[in-house]
């Protein structure tokens, strides 16, 4: 028996076929505070329908489906950043590491080229030969320690009979000379040297002076 508050009636749906409807009276409406809303017609506003729980996602909501998926690419980012981190680290290690062993290698290679002139220095301290012979051998090693320096491209700073310049000269005195122009170098203390272009040490030198420029 239907329901009297409800009356049953059948309508023909788009393909033709019958569909029963209830209709609800007017005054059954108006109990319920006017039309009745049909909130599961939309599936979009149904959560279950539309993959799932919804979470509240900043200013807007997102499925949780969703939300597991960001939540996943987030925590791949953060691995992959982490591990570059890792591996900037171990190339600093790995560079730093490099330029010791390359400075270690380069002074080994320098200091072997010297130990053959410290041990003819030793050898001579032990001598017991004459002034003069003493004398020829310290000349002999020095003759040795020169060539050394010049395979390794280091060069002596031109002195005496060159003009004064500061770059590669550093007074500490003059002296009145009339043999040499004014302002030319007269007589070296130190030796300066060069590797190529780049200057090792100035040379300490002594400046000449000549009154006989200075006064025309």
């Amino acid at each position: 028996m239907p329901d009297e508050k409800n009356e049953l009636s059948t309508e023909k749906t788009q393909n033709g076929s019958t569909a029963m409807v209830v209709e609800e009276p007017s005054d059954s409406a108006a109990a319920h505070g006017g039309a009745v809303e049909d909130t599961g017609s939309d599936p979009a506003t149904r959560p279950e329908q539309a993959g799932g729980a919804q979470v509240s996602a900043g200013d807007g909501t997102v499925s949780r489906a969703e939300f597991e998926q960001l939540k996943a690419e987030r925590d791949q980012l953060l691995d992959r950043l982490a591990r570059l981190q890792a591996e900037f680290e171990n190339a600093r290690k790995r560079a730093e590491r490099e330029r010791t062993e390359f400075r270690d290698y380069a002074t080994g290679s320098v200091v072997e080229q010297f130990l053959p002139v410290l041990d003819n220095f030793t050898l001579a301290l032990k001598s017991t030969g004459s002034a003069e012979q003493l004398r020829s051998g310290v000349e002999l090693i020095v003759k040795q320690m020169d060539e050394i320096l010049r395979q390794m491209q280091v060069a002596p700073v031109a002195t005496v009979g060159e003009l004064f310049d500061p770059r590669l000269h550093e007074a500490i005195g003059t002296v009145e000379r009339d043999d040499l122009p004014d302002q030319h170098v007269a007589e070296e203390v130190r030796r300066g040297y060069k590797l190529r272009e780049r200057l090792l040490r100035p040379a300490m030198v002594r400046v000449a002076s000549n009154p006989k420029q200075r006064n025309e």
